[in-house]
């Protein structure tokens, strides 16, 4: 598991640890991969290790990998999770950003697929194997200020694809699932990399207003796909009007994602002219 410290990563790491699973945790957060870790353990878990690794370094995810083998001498299920937002138009944005979100959310899924794959092999000759890569509904629908993320989580869902077809065309039995989240309630926003002068504030504001779903959720809707061999998953309702809108509306559904965008800054605006007073808890 991949970006374990925080958001749907721990939420499938405890979720895992109920129903006792071995776990190798991963995330730069040496912190907050500690208390999950912790947390894991007293919910269950067989074991568990954690290892600060930066999945945007091919070779600290290597080495990741062949201990996790040799520790557990079999890999069953692999989540590649770990992600990093930015939000800026192309004019704005630096190529140091660019090539930061590109690291983390594409290059370390390939890290952490073609690392473990060889593993996941084995491992499905004798009691089976699934691989999960989580690209977002920003996958199936290009945002406005979010090119850079949205291209990652693209990448991530071509490539995805192309893994599962060349499993499938070889007789594999390898399990591959691509989650499309929506708006997740989580601290990927408030952690992310905006331009300079903007305002982070509204940013997350916005986020926060259309995410509906808890991690928690997130992470069951996952797991449920693991367990009945799903290809795709789409997570809330957002990512499902995402998934549908694309499909049979095609360009004629921009204006109802911009509308909806629109609707929730307009309510941040409302709630931000509000005196404390008024704001309810």
């Amino acid at each position: 598991m991949t970006g374990a410290a925080s958001g749907i990563g721990q939420a499938l790491s405890f979720a895992l640890a109920r129903q006792g699973a071995r776990l190798a945790l991963a995330d730069v957060d040496a912190d907050g991969l500690t208390e999950t870790a912790e947390q894991a353990r007293l919910l269950g878990a067989g074991r568990v290790y954690a290892d600060v690794v930066d999945v945007a370094q091919r070779a600290a995810v290597q080495d990741w990998a062949d201990a996790t083998a040799e520790r557990f001498d079999a890999v069953n299920l692999v989540i590649n999770n770990a992600g990093v937002a930015l939000t800026a138009s192309v004019d704005e944005m630096e190529w140091a950003d660019f090539e930061w979100i590109m690291g983390v959310n594409f290059w370390g899924v390939v890290h952490g697929t073609k690392a473990f794959l060889p593993y996941l092999r084995r491992a499905d000759r004798d009691a089976g194997a699934h691989l999960v890569n989580i690209s977002s509904s920003f996958g199936l629908f290009g945002m406005p200020l979010r090119s850079a993320y949205s291209a990652t989580k693209y990448a991530v869902r071509g490539f995805t694809e192309s893994l599962r077809n060349e499993l499938r065309r070889e007789g594999s039995e390898i399990g591959v699932t691509t989650a499309f989240p929506g708006g997740i309630r989580t601290a990927i926003v408030r952690n992310s990399r905006t331009p300079e002068g903007a305002d982070r504030d509204d940013v997350v504001a916005v986020h926060e207003s259309l995410s509906k779903t808890s991690a928690e959720h997130a992470a069951r809707v996952i797991l449920t796909s693991v367990r009945k061999g799903r290809t795709r998953v789409c997570i809330g309702a957002d990512a499902k009007m995402m998934d549908l809108g694309t499909r049979f509306l095609g360009s004629a559904f921009e204006p109802v994602v911009h509308a909806s965008i629109e609707r929730a800054r307009a309510k941040v605006a409302r709630q931000a002219a509000k005196s404390p007073a008024e704001v309810s808890p």
